[in-house]
């Protein structure tokens, strides 16, 4: 395993666990007030526009990390273990 691939992978992770926090921390509820006399309060989800963008490139930056870094060790893999197939091709006979 590589370093670069490891340390992308494990940034993968750090950026996934802070757009998990994010997220929970975007969203909050607070009480409305009655449309009408009378009438009891209601309740309403409130959402943080910069959480929410935090986490949408979090996410993304997570993303790509995994991308490049699974990416990186398969490469990494097939070049140490050559493939099985044959490289003949019709002139040589395979």
């Amino acid at each position: 395993m590589t370093a670069r691939a490891l340390v992308e992978l494990v940034l993968a992770l750090a950026a996934l666990a802070g757009a998990g926090a994010s997220w929970s921390h975007a969203r909050h509820t607070v009480i409305v007030a009655p449309v009408a006399d009378g009438q009891p309060s209601t309740t309403s989800v409130v959402s943080d526009p910069q959480l929410l963008l935090l986490t949408m490139v979090l996410v993304t930056t997570a993303g790509v990390l995994a991308v490049v870094g699974m990416a990186r060790l398969r490469r990494k893999r097939q070049l140490v273990r050559p493939s099985s197939r044959s490289t003949a091709g019709p002139a040589d006979g395979g």
